[in-house]
């Protein structure tokens, strides 16, 4: 899988990314992708997922099973533990907003993502748009980024719901479109998280 990210965001960035949208979309209850997102997570360039048989595998020096990422040795307790655990509480919220998302939203972005003929800009054009719209039913007081994130992710569950043959492409514009328009907000985040 290319990296279609093209704002100057490095492999750590693309890396948090992978591990919040795919952890999101893999929390999130009452979904039926559970093929899709197994294939995903094979095509992800990066472990987007701790495997459920290694979540708390200890070693015999009786430390957690770490991981190779990079090149390099990060704990199982370390980041990606902190980002699975913010998507797992993104999921919880997402499954309480799912019903607020007119379905009329959902059809019509999926109908865009089922044109051959879009540009990846095209899509993430039809994206904003909706989330602009669904950001409408929002209060103004709310916190933006988060609100503007959550409302991603849970489209994308929703439009592959609808349509789950489109997993692989809603998963690709909307790392693009976090990556282009919620990058800090996420750094951020995270890094809130890990203090």
């Amino acid at each position: 899988m290319e990296s279609k990210v093209s704002n100057g965001s490095g492999p750590q960035d693309e890396r948090i990314t992978n591990l919040l949208v795919f952890g999101f979309l893999q929390n999130c209850s009452n979904y039926n992708l559970h093929e899709e997102l197994e294939l995903l997570g094979h095509e992800l360039p990066v472990p987007a997922y701790l495997k459920e048989d290694h979540d708390n595998e200890l070693q015999t020096d009786g430390n957690r099973c770490s991981y190779f990422l990079d090149g390099g040795v990060r704990d199982s307790e370390s980041q990606e533990e902190i980002i699975q655990d913010i998507a797992r509480q993104l999921a919880q919220i997402g499954d309480r907003m799912d019903h607020s998302i007119h379905p009329g939203l959902v059809n019509n972005l999926a109908m865009q993502f089922m044109n051959v003929n879009l540009s990846e800009e095209d899509r993430r054009k039809h994206l904003a748009a909706v989330l602009e719209q669904a950001m409408q039913t929002y209060p103004k007081d709310t916190e933006k980024e988060k609100t503007m994130l959550m409302l991603a992710m849970l489209l994308a569950k929703k439009v592959a719901d609808h349509t789950p043959s489109l997993l692989c492409d809603v998963f690709h514009t909307i790392m693009n479109f976090i990556s282009q328009n919620l990058l800090t907000y996420v750094r951020n985040l995270v890094r809130n998280e890990m203090d």
